[in-house]
């Protein structure tokens, strides 16, 4: 059995020629802003060789394939699919969020302006359904309307989040559901779209799904500890990124709905106009932490893992793929908090 790390790596060399050969297909702008994006080429052009993320997605595709007993090979173009959708997102996220810098990088929207960031992520979408379509295989219908579902959950999850910054007040179980959509939906599909490109039974897709699911409920609450908490150097963005914006994420979520000063205290500062500063930032992660929300959500995360690993006991599945599932996941999980 592999680790989880050459597990990524293993996915990420085994994706990159199929991912190149698809973004090759997109107009000129396009092209050169996603290869940019994807760490290929430099803003200039030139060739690099920049961090282009872990490839989680991808992984799981080609594993799910693995799991049910079919090659690699024929989860492919599933793999490339759903790290084309997780990219489209990344691209808008960030024009969204105002966030200037990715993996230590000036972002697409930046660089280019709004309006190519838009298109380029729309391009990428675009660009995923139809590799599935063009495989051929008579699960690529299937396959499409799952990433298609997928892609509908992921911009529900996204639209909650925006709505929540207008918003005084949002309850723990609202940012759950968020965060399924938001991110346990394509960390899900990832998880199946394998296993439905190879025709493996119902109950099978759906328990990887279930897995991918849990697993990425609990990356998102990890993920939200990392943008309060998270040491710049591991996360790419600014310290305290997601108290800058006053985001109301799962663990800023958990100490709001605490009764006491605390959380008193936090909801006034989340309605205080202007900048804040690094002290301010300091103190108010603070507030959260002492409310419980650091704790809640890592315990929470760690529960979410549990619920996953239980998907997988459920079903026939190879064993060696089933361990690396499992591995993956609590790596995606367990990490710098």
């Amino acid at each position: 059995m592999s680790t989880a790390p050459a597990c990524l790596s293993h996915g990420r060399v085994t994706i990159t020629p199929a991912l190149r050969a698809a973004v090759d297909r997109l107009d000129h702008r396009s092209r050169h802003q996603a290869a940019y994006h994807f760490g290929w080429i430099t803003a200039g052009g030139a060739p690099t060789s920049a961090d282009a993320g872990k490839a989680v997605r991808p992984a799981l595709a080609l594993l799910s394939a693995e799991a049910v007993g079919a090659p690699p090979k024929v989860a492919l173009p599933g793999a490339v699919a759903v790290e084309l959708v997780h990219n489209f997102s990344l691209v808008h996220d960030d024009l969204m969020d105002g966030d200037e810098e990715r993996r230590h990088r000036r972002t697409v929207w930046k660089l280019w302006g709004p309006s190519s960031a838009i298109l380029t992520g729309d391009a990428m979408l675009a660009l995923a359904q139809e590799v599935l379509l063009d495989t051929g295989l008579p699960t690529a219908a299937p396959a499409a309307r799952l990433l298609a579902r997928t892609t509908r959950h992921l911009i529900r999850g996204q639209v909650q989040d925006l709505s929540f910054e207008q918003r005084s007040h949002v309850t723990v179980e609202e940012c759950v559901d968020m965060a399924a959509g938001k991110t346990g939906a394509l960390l899900s599909a990832s998880a199946a779209i394998g296993a439905v490109l190879a025709g493996a039974p119902e109950a099978t897709v759906d328990a990887l799904a279930l897995y991918g699911d849990q697993v990425g409920v609990a990356f998102q609450l990890v993920d939200d500890v990392l943008g309060i908490w998270g040491d710049p150097a591991v996360t790419g963005k600014s310290v305290h990124s997601d108290l800058r914006s006053r985001k109301k994420s799962l663990p800023v979520s958990h100490a709001l709905n605490q009764d006491g000063p605390l959380s008193d205290e936090l909801a006034a500062w989340l309605t205080t106009p202007g900048e804040p500063d690094e002290k301010e930032l300091r103190r108010v992660a603070g507030l959260i932490d002492d409310a419980g929300g650091r704790d809640w959500a890592l315990d929470e995360a760690a529960r979410r893992m549990a619920l996953a690993e239980a998907a997988l006991s459920g079903v026939e599945l190879d064993a060696d793929a089933r361990d690396e599932l499992l591995a993956l996941g609590r790596f995606v999980v367990d990490r710098e908090v």
